[in-house]
């Protein structure tokens, strides 16, 4: 069952709030061209599918773009009856550009020269997405039941999701990298502020699967 994604929960009336579970994973490995992945990032996106077998997941979110729908697909093909939402908010977008006074003066340089490339439109269509992402997949959730969603993504909008929880500056989604297939955990409790349970994971892959794209100072 295909979709378009529609507001995750609505904690702004009187009722009972319940907590939410939202599992982030960023796409399995792509080819060259970005359309399609490459056998490892099957492989790896099928490894995430059965790491998740047996949590309780009500849906799986993903973007447009061929690499997350593929990895969305081949992870759900791990799962039973669970439904795909296909949503741009789950894209691959910059969702902040921050200005050079934001920064830390020590990185100011390399953060802008790394968002030089930015189109006017991409510094105003993401911030939009962004905002919308937080409404969507962020805080707890009306009702009585907890629920578990996860978001098969992009790096810059897990980037995003865990600035938010950790309460760190817009800019911070700068420089926090996610591997493919990797898995991150935000809880979001009534009453209480959000908490990162995983970050980065990837126990479920093989030392050859994990940390590919990545230059091999930051394969830990």
């Amino acid at each position: 069952m295909t979709g378009t994604a529609t507001t995750s929960s609505d904690t702004t009336s009187s009722g009972p709030t319940a907590t939410r579970y939202l599992y982030l994973a960023r796409h399995g490995e792509a080819t060259a061209d970005e359309t399609a992945l490459t056998e490892a990032g099957r492989r790896q996106a099928a490894l995430l599918g059965r790491r998740l077998r047996d949590i309780p997941l009500t849906a799986v979110h993903h973007g447009p773009l061929p690499r997350a729908e593929q990895t969305a697909r081949l992870i759900v093909g791990q799962l039973e009856n669970v439904p795909l939402n296909r949503t741009d908010v789950a894209g691959d977008y910059v969702p902040h550009v921050p200005e050079a006074d934001e920064l830390p003066d020590g990185s100011a340089d390399f953060f802008l020269a790394f968002l030089a490339g930015a189109t006017a439109e991409e510094r105003t269509h993401g911030p939009v997405l962004a905002r919308r992402a937080l409404e969507l997949f962020t805080g707890p959730v009306a009702g009585e039941e907890d629920r578990h969603e996860l978001v098969v993504t992009h790096n810059f909008l897990v980037a995003w999701l865990v600035r938010d929880a950790m309460h760190a500056p817009k800019w911070r989604w700068l420089g926090l990298n996610h591997g493919n297939a990797a898995l991150t955990v935000i809880r979001y409790a009534p009453g209480r502020p959000a908490s990162v349970l995983l970050s980065n994971d990837m126990r479920h892959l093989p030392d050859e699967l994990r940390w590919t794209g990545f230059p091999l100072e930051l394969h830990i």
